[in-house]
């Protein structure tokens, strides 16, 4: 019989947070949890993207259901570490919480998933059904690695699916799509004190985000659960030197879109505006560097119902069940589902925690999580 001690729990979390997966080296963890299943009969496979950034899938049990459980591996820079209290890198306790960059989002889950597999695996715990874990790299920026999971069709044969993301009090069933767009205007560079001989980059540019701003952003379309598309111009680039007309404006965009007005309408907006604006000096050019579509499920399944209980058993919370504005890798798990497909975002952390300076997971939260998860796949797998 295995049953890991609160102390393993924590030694193998402070073991993931030490690795640093900063948008890339999500080997290292993989690694790691090849080598830990590995000790207790588990066969995985690495699954790559490119040489330092991949998947790791596992699995036990055989036939159906099949369980789909998932988190990354990846996690956002800690930013300027001086303004950490503790080394984000190093899982330090404080009054009840466990700090550290991933301990929130979302190396706390991915942990718990992979232990519990493990448990279930030595005791003989799962009597029918498979549970799949599918690490993933690269969820922070781009979705690559759920991308190739669902290319490689390890989510064909999935008949539920949950994401460990940070959100242990709501259920979330649906989210919005998200789109990266960057956008470069052309002119020709001259002195600014003879604008006439060249082409304002900058110019154009503004012009031009302003009226799709406007198309987007005022667009009266909503969906019930996600409400309304948002588009955010976050990075503007252009000119070297105050007395030059500069050449080159590039902007970059995110839109967080909805079913309604989805991700292929927006692109095909951005370029037809474009076009409108490209003439003798001035070219407006449209590249979409990440496109995730939206999520949307109707929130009623057994796992659903199952988690619900759970959750109000081991945190003593009443669990809700909402749509949410982030993004995560069931935006290409998921490609192909339908709205009926079951699925959720659920883990230990709060959404409010996600990226921020001094991240946290309440440990007694840590630990509930992994009582959570055993129990709802066993309830599932009967």
């Amino acid at each position: 019989m295995k049953h890991f001690t609160k102390e393993e729990k924590i030694t193998i979390l402070s073991d993931i947070i030490a690795i640093k997966t900063i948008n890339e080296n999500e080997i290292e963890v993989a690694n790691y949890l090849k080598d830990l299943f590995a000790a207790y009969g588990i066969e995985s496979k690495i699954v790559p993207v490119t040489d330092t950034r991949v998947n790791l899938v596992a699995e036990i049990g055989s036939g159906s259901p099949v369980i789909g459980v998932s988190g990354h591996m990846d996690v956002v820079s800690p930013g300027d570490e001086s303004e950490w209290t503790t080394d984000p890198f190093t899982l330090t306790e404080r009054d009840g919480k466990l700090y550290g960059r991933g301990t929130n989002d979302m190396k706390a889950g991915l942990v718990n998933l992979a232990l519990v597999m493990i448990e279930l695996k030595e005791n003989n715990e799962l009597k029918n059904g498979t549970v799949r874990f599918m690490a993933t790299t690269g969820e922070e920026v781009g979705g690559a690695g759920s991308k190739k999971l669902y290319e490689e069709g390890y989510m064909d044969d999935v008949d539920y699916l949950w994401v460990a993301e940070p959100s242990h009090d709501t259920i979330i069933y649906s989210h919005k799509g998200s789109l990266n767009l960057r956008v470069t205007s052309t002119g020709e560079a001259a002195h600014s004190s003879m604008p006439d001989q060249g082409y304002n980059a900058i110019n154009p540019l503004m012009e031009y985000l302003l009226e799709v701003d406007g198309k987007l952003n005022g667009d009266d379309r909503k969906n019930e659960v996600l409400d309304k598309l948002v588009m955010s111009t976050t990075i503007f680039n252009a000119g070297n030197q105050v007395n030059s007309v500069p050449e080159k404006a590039v902007a970059e965009i995110n839109v967080r879109t909805i079913p309604e007005f989805d991700n292929d309408e927006v692109i095909d907006l951005f370029n037809t505006t474009a076009s409108i604006y490209n003439k003798e000096g001035s070219e407006i050019d449209v590249e979409v560097t990440m496109s995730l579509p939206s999520v949307f499920t109707s929130g009623q399944s057994e796992m659903v119902d199952l988690t619900k209980q759970l959750g109000k058993k081991h945190l003593d919370l009443e669990i809700s069940v909402k749509g949410s504005p982030g993004v995560t890798d069931a935006s290409n798990l998921l490609r192909g589902k339908d709205d009926n497909f079951p699925f959720m975002m659920y883990g230990p952390g709060e959404t409010k925690m996600a990226h921020k300076t001094d991240e946290y997971v309440y440990k007694d939260y840590y630990f509930a999580f992994f009582d959570i998860y055993k129990e709802l796949i066993l309830g599932l797998s009967k």
